[in-house]
Order: structure tokens, then sequence, then C-alpha cells
């Protein structure tokens, strides 16, 4: 893979690395999913639910004011990099190292859905044999693997998370991919990359993190060899979405609580941040839309009758609402006889109201995760 140097860490970068150490412990991948949870140091993972629910702690989505929404935007990497120091390993526990939903036809089990859709991006993308391609905001790393085991490319990993990093780095080596794939800490509104760097860009339900979308926008743009294509599922509301309707605006809330997002925005608002940064959408699709027998959704929801495997029977039983419940209940045990670390119960139950709010906009046709943008930076 050609060398991309970046800058020596920031000291706000080692202190965010030596509290992961802390949290997680320096060997990140010893275990996963509920035994890491388990394993966290009690200290430190108090002090990142403090961190993570000061923007939430006394809010609802009534009396939350534009100040409040104000301050989630204006402390992003706090709330974000506090969020996946808590959610990482319920994420892996609970879906999957490929932090995203997809389409799934019948038959289909639920990693084929997932990897397909990843395909499907590449190949809109115009991914080629051994170019070099940015992954913004790339989690573990599933999908940046899969990506590039299916087109030979290189792919560069930009994360924030020196956690999901570590785990990310691990997974490359263990799949005998980490000449191919590497992860780099960053923060996706201030790249540490030259301009015109990457011969292509993508992102996956990762850049509805972002404070601003058109400000991650002009820095996938900036960093985009000119010609280059930057293709992207995002997280976006509706244009009908009213924040004035109490029963959308609990929806749009429940979601950003637990999914650690400063706020959301609409489909026209997405289109006018890529104009006005420069770029020109080839590609606009939501593929939450397609009148799919089997709903993007139907994990979360428990649709039992979609299930074609024991793995995923196992999947679907995992995340369905009276199985997380108890698993819930049981992390509070646990916290009581002091076996698993502090609010381990908060936070699950944070991911738990999003499981509802995300298939409760799934079915009001209020929200989508995965609308679909391909778009050209000008030569």
């Amino acid at each position: 893979m050609p060398s991309i140097s970046t800058p020596t860490p920031t000291k706000s970068q080692i202190r965010d690395k030596e509290f992961s150490q802390a949290l997680h412990g320096k060997k990140a991948t010893e275990a996963s999913g509920y035994f890491a949870i388990l394993k966290k140091d009690a200290a430190a993972q108090k002090q990142a639910t403090s961190t993570y629910f000061q923007f939430w702690d006394n809010k609802t989505a009534t009396n939350e004011t534009d100040e409040d929404i104000k301050a989630r935007a204006a402390n992003y990497t706090d709330l974000v990099n506090s969020y996946y120091n808590l959610a990482t390993d319920l994420y892996e526990y609970g879906w999957s190292q490929c932090f995203h939903f997809c389409r799934y036809y019948k038959g289909e089990g639920f990693h084929q859905g997932l990897a397909r859709h990843e395909h499907y991006l590449a190949m809109k993308l115009g991914i080629q044999a051994d170019e070099v391609v940015l992954d913004v905001g790339c989690g573990v790393g599933g999908p940046a693997r899969e990506i590039s085991a299916f087109t030979n490319c290189n792919i560069i990993g930009l994360n924030n998370n020196d956690y999901q990093i570590a785990r990310a780095t691990v997974y490359a080596d263990r799949q005998g991919q980490g000449d191919k794939v590497t992860f780099v800490k960053g923060d996706f509104m201030k790249m540490p990359f030259p301009d015109n760097t990457f011969d292509r860009i993508y992102s996956i339900e990762a850049t509805c993190h972002a404070p601003s979308l058109k400000g991650v926008y002009a820095e996938i743009f900036r960093v985009l060899k000119p010609g280059g294509t930057y293709a992207t599922y995002e997280w976006l509301l509706e244009n009908h979405y009213d924040p004035s309707n109490p029963e959308h605006r609990k929806i749009s809330y429940d979601i950003e609580i637990g999914d650690g997002l400063p706020g959301m925005i609409n489909k026209n608002a997405a289109l006018q941040a890529f104009e006005e940064v420069g770029f020109k959408v080839t590609h606009d699709e939501d593929l939450a839309d397609k009148g799919d027998e089997i709903p993007w959704y139907y994990a979360l929801d428990g649709q039992f009758r979609h299930v074609r495997s024991l793995s995923d029977l196992v999947k679907v039983g995992l995340i369905w609402r009276p199985a997380r419940f108890v698993s819930h209940g049981l992390l509070g045990v646990l916290e009581w006889m002091r076996l698993a670390p502090p609010d381990a119960k908060k936070t699950a139950n944070a991911l738990g109201t999003a499981a509802n709010a995300l298939v409760a906009g799934g079915k009001a046709k209020l929200f989508t995760p995965m609308q679909f943008y391909v778009a050209k930076k000008p030569e």
C-alpha cells in the first residue's frame, strides 16, 4: 500500500489513547462482545458514561432546547468518542463487525445481506484494484476488509476512537489483510491528509455523527482527487419530518440518544450540503424504500418469519425486544454484584431505545439509514 504520512499525535490524541487503554485494557481484543463489556475498568466506565449522558440526562424530546442541540454539536468529539467506548462491544455482540443496515432478499442470510450491501457500494463507486480508498468512520473495519477483498484495493480507515482502531487492526491482521487495510486516528472534520490524496472515498452510516454534514463533505471533497468519486449511505429524515410533531420528534430524539448523534437532518439538507461544497451528485437512491418484502429493520423488530438459518435465528433472538429486556436485566444484576462495570445497563437501555425508534421510524417511513449517494469531484 502507498504510504500516507500522518502527523505526530497531539496531546488530546495521546490522552484519548491512554483513556482507551485504561477503560478496555491494553490488549483491546483479548475479549469480545458480552465478555468485553464485563472486563471494562469500573472507574473509567463511570467517566465514559458520565461524559456521554451529560448531553441527555434530565432532557426529553419535549423539553430539549436549541442550546442543548448546539452543545452536542460543539462537543461532537467527546460525544461520539464516549459513545463508541460504551457501545462498540454491544454492537459486536448483538449485530456484527459491520455496523450498518442493509436490504434483504428472500432466502438470504443476515451476513450475506451485509456483504452484498458493501459490494453494491464498491461497484457504484467504481473501485479498481490497487486504488487507494478512504473509509470515513470505519468502525472496527468490517466493511473495509470486505470491500478490499472484493476489489483488491487498498483501504485506509479513518477513525477517532482508539478502541475501534485497535480492534480493527487486529482483525485485519488475523485475516491476512494488514498490508491492504490499515487504520488511522483522526477527526473526519479535520482530516490528517493532504489535499487530493485519495482515488475514491466512502462512508457507511458514519457521517451522521458529524456536527455538520456540509463540514464533513467539505473535508471529503478536499482530500479526494479531482475526478474522484465519493459514495455514502446516510442516516436521514424524510423531507416531511416535522420537528413540531411530538411523534416525529420522539422518534428522532430516541435515535439520537441511542446512537450518539448530535442531530439529524432531512434529505433536502443533505443534497444542499453536497452542492455547497462543490460535489456533483450522480446517484441518489433510498435503498430503504424499494418495496422489499423483508424490511431492513426485520431483525430489530423480531420478525422471525424471515429467518433462514440457525445463525440468523440466534442473531434475531439476541436483539429481539424481549431478549434485550432479559439481557439488559442481567447486566443490571451483574452491576449490583460488581461483576459488570457501573452503568452498563444504562448504555444497553439507550441502545434498546434507539432500536425501537429505528423500527418506528422505518414503519412510519419517517427515517432511512441507507439513503445512497454517489458524488463526483469535478476534474
